[in-house]
This record gives C-alpha cells, sequence and structure tokens, in this order.
C-alpha cells in the first residue's frame, strides 16, 4: 500500500473515532448524573433540587435572572405582545387536530399518573426547580427526558412535571413538554397542534453587567424589564440574548376540557 493510502486510512480512522467520542460526550453530558432521592422535608438541600435551569433548554448566562424568568412561567404571567415572550399563532382547528391532541392527553395522563406522589418523581431523576422562590406551579424537570424531546416525542414522557404546593408536598397539576429553539412551527404541531394549544418562546433577554448582578435593577433587566431590544442593553452595558431556554408548552391533563386542558394560552394579562 502505498504512503499516500495508508495516510488516508489512519485519517479515515481517525475521524471515525473523534465522531464516536464527539457522539458518546454529547449523550454522557445530557444524561443525568446518579444521584440519591431527595428525603422529605429537605428539598431546599437534597441533590435532587435544580438551580441551573429548565432541562432541554440553553442555560448560561440568564442563570442569574432564574428568580425573574420563573414568574414568565407559570399561568397568568404570559402577555402575548410582550417583547420578552414569542407565542405560536393559532391556526384553524380540525377534526383532526382535536383528535390528536385528546390522544396526546390521554397518554400524558397515563405515563404521569404515578407521579401524583411526587417521591416517585424525585426517584425517577426529576429535579426541583428553585423550590424556595414561591411559585404558582413547581417544575419539577428531568434533563434526559429534556434532552431526549429534542429528537423524539413521546406524550407519556414529558420534560418537566408541574406541581402546586401544599402544606403536605407537592400536587401534580400538569406537564410541560420542550423544543429546541430552532424548532419551526410545523415541527412544533406536529407534537402539540397549534389550532388547539400555544407554543411559548423566552426572548430578548437583557442580562445586567456582571458586576451588578448582586444588586441588579430587574425593572430593566430580565424576563421582566423594560429593555428588550440590542441597542438598549448595549446602552445600558448588558448582556443580550435573543432567546434563551426552548420552545415549552404546557398541558393539564386532569382538566375536563381542551380548553381547560390548553389553557395557558386563556390566562395572558
Amino acid at each position: 500500500m502505498s504512503a499516500r493510502g495508508t495516510a488516508r486510512q489512519i485519517a479515515a480512522k481517525a475521524g471515525m473515532l473523534l465522531g464516536a467520542l464527539f457522539v458518546f460526550t454529547l449523550l454522557l453530558a445530557a444524561l443525568p448524573a446518579h444521584r440519591a432521592p431527595a428525603q422529605e422535608g429537605s428539598a431546599a438541600q437534597s441533590p435532587e433540587v435544580d438551580r441551573r435551569g429548565m432541562a432541554g433548554m440553553d442555560v448560561g448566562d440568564e442563570h442569574a435572572s432564574e428568580k425573574v424568568a420563573v414568574g414568565n412561567m407559570t399561568p397568568g404571567h404570559h402577555d402575548a405582545h410582550s417583547a420578552h415572550v414569542t407565542m405560536t399563532a393559532m391556526r384553524t382547528q380540525t377534526p383532526e387536530d382535536v383528535q390528536r391532541a385528546k390522544e396526546v392527553v390521554a397518554q400524558l395522563r397515563a405515563g404521569i399518573e404515578k407521579y401524583r406522589d411526587y417521591h416517585v418523581a424525585l426517584n425517577d431523576g426529576f429535579k426541583i426547580f428553585l423550590p424556595n422562590v414561591p411559585q404558582a406551579e413547581y417544575h419539577f424537570t428531568n434533563y434526559r427526558n429534556g434532552f431526549l424531546e429534542g429528537f423524539t416525542f413521546d406524550p407519556a414522557r414529558p420534560t418537566s412535571l408541574l406541581y402546586r404546593k401544599t402544606s403536605s408536598g407537592y400536587e401534580l397539576a400538569g406537564a410541560m413538554y420542550t423544543m429546541p429553539k430552532r424548532a419551526t412551527e410545523d415541527q412544533l404541531d406536529a407534537r402539540v397542534p397549534l389550532s388547539v394549544a400555544m407554543w411559548h418562546l423566552h426572548t430578548n433577554l437583557c442580562m445586567p453587567p456582571r458586576a451588578q448582578v448582586r444588586n441588579v435593577d430587574w425593572s430593566k433587566f430580565g424576563l421582566k424589564g423594560s429593555i428588550a431590544t440590542q441597542d438598549a442593553c448595549n446602552v445600558a452595558g448588558g448582556r443580550f440574548r435573543p432567546s434563551i431556554f426552548g420552545w415549552m408548552v404546557h398541558v393539564y391533563p386532569y382538566e375536563d376540557s381542551l380548553d381547560k386542558v390548553f389553557a395557558m394560552h386563556h390566562h395572558m394579562d
């Protein structure tokens, strides 16, 4: 074999090895680390508590704005005209869409029924997002599910479970599906019909200068701040993000009608 042929074989094998290492690293990073389940009454100190961000979504500089972001992720805090929230347009409803949505709801209910006991969710790898921040709903997020939702859709396998706080723990209310922010509306519609539900994406985030994070004026910065453009963020010395996290849709499968099951878009202020 010529030297050139040998060199090509070596290069090809090296390329295959590097590709395999890349895929392995990507999968390893997406899987949650094995951790002991949370003990009741110790959620704030539990390894199941998560303060990083929502699964299946990009996290980085917005870490400091999590408390602000959480308010935008709960019912009653979405404004269709807000510069910080992009909502999908409602499409003309068809009988096929309604039937497909009902099938999604039925599969979701069956898949999350066991999580009425929130301890089971913790044992299955769901982590509480910001448990010490008062919220209308608490997201219990499974990062492996969020990673998988970027490639496949299983209605019984949501990224997050939605719980309401009770005097004795948490009560299951619904779930949240996610998709990467690069997803098209047609791709979102293929999962949950846009004639029945609205997906939403958090946009135009201006993070404050790093030196001001501890004493920041959140009326200007963050997902509820007045700054919503790159130019205004530059003037304020901030760091602009056109979008954060990914597409999300909340589903409340225990409600008695589709309007209530996908009621998030009916709660805009």
